[in-house]
């Protein structure tokens, strides 16, 4: 019902400012990601947060992403900014601003291959390539630098890069690739895994990782062609109701990215491939499926994001002065 609620809600949405084309996960699931952990932090840590955003180096350009004038509140600006900051590492991948791209671009940064296949019904790990991302390596090193004594400007690429890392290690096609023989190294996160026949068009092709980023866009389109906050916010506090941080709480463990990560994997090697067939269009219960544990995820990485800052970035109280 909630659902449904929602969907006629962005039919009705009156537009009130600039309309954004609907992405997919790279964007909107990131975004939507970002706006639960918003909710999540306190104000006194979102307030350091965007303190220390707009301190970026220029050249990051991450602090022109921020609008500090215009007809909507100041809440709502600062929420949007760290909202589309969430997709700064995905915006970076554009050429075309060559010295930006070369200086913040790291494509192998946003996914860690754990390579597997099945072995007799079993899943069975199998050795990865030399480099097979390291996106686990790089969320360790940004949490030790913005608990550390680097300046707001180092920390504001740090706390952009884990923004995104964090949305990209709940993607369960971020962790793992896989194999269909002991020799193969593996389908590069469902990117080879096509769900198109054989011979479509480039431009006309689908495959498993796309579909798993575009889950949301799929299902609950901006076929209004909305602003942002009226397509994006009642989605994700949709998903906040459907998956509230009470119900969530016992498994946050807070900065344990590991654990983060092995959920991804179980989920990719028990689940993502379960009733989906190569060359095939998937079928609504898969459709169904994904939806609902795309959801639960982006729900457990907004939660967690929003602690890891709230823990990192609170304000220590006053020591109280004791009479003597």
């Amino acid at each position: 019902m909630l659902r449904r609620a929602v969907r006629i809600s962005l039919f009705l949405s009156v537009i009130l400012c600039l309309t954004v084309p609907a992405l997919a996960w790279d964007e909107t699931g990131h975004k939507i990601t970002a706006y639960i952990a918003w909710q999540q932090m306190t104000p006194a840590v979102r307030e350091k947060v965007i303190e220390i955003l707009r301190a970026a180096p220029e050249d990051s350009q991450i602090g022109t992403f921020y609008m500090p004038y215009g007809s909507r509140s100041a809440e709502a600006r600062k929420r949007e900014f760290f909202m589309l900051i969430a997709t700064w590492a995905d915006i970076i991948k554009d050429k075309s601003l060559d010295a930006r791209y070369k200086k913040y671009n790291n494509g192998n940064w946003h996914y860690f291959d754990n390579i597997w296949m099945l072995n007799d019904g079993k899943v069975e790990f199998l050795k990865g390539p030399a480099d097979g991302g390291k996106l686990m390596i790089k969320l360790v090193e940004f949490d030790q630098l913005i608990r550390g004594s680097a300046s707001n400007a180092e920390k504001a690429v740090a706390v952009a890069w884990l923004e995104h890392l964090i949305g990209d290690l709940h993607q369960p096609l971020h962790t793992t690739g896989r194999a269909f023989s002991s020799t193969d190294i593996g389908d590069q996160g469902g990117n080879l895994f096509s769900l198109t026949p054989k011979g479509t068009p480039n431009d006309k092709s689908d495959n498993l990782h796309r579909f798993w980023d575009g889950v949301i866009g799929r299902n609950m389109p901006n076929t209004a062609d909305a602003c942002e906050a009226d397509y994006l916010d009642p989605i994700a506090q949709m998903i906040m109701k459907e998956f509230p941080y009470s119900k969530l709480q016992s498994r946050i463990a807070n900065g344990k990215f590991e654990v983060w990560e092995k959920e991804g994997v179980d989920i990719s090697t028990t689940e993502v491939y379960k009733g989906v067939t190569r060359y095939e269009t998937p079928t609504e219960d898969y459709k169904k499926k994904a939806l609902k544990i795309a959801e639960e995820r982006m729900a457990l990485a907004g939660y967690r994001m929003g602690d890891l800052f709230n823990e990192v970035f609170v304000t220590p109280a006053p020591t109280p002065i004791t009479a003597h």
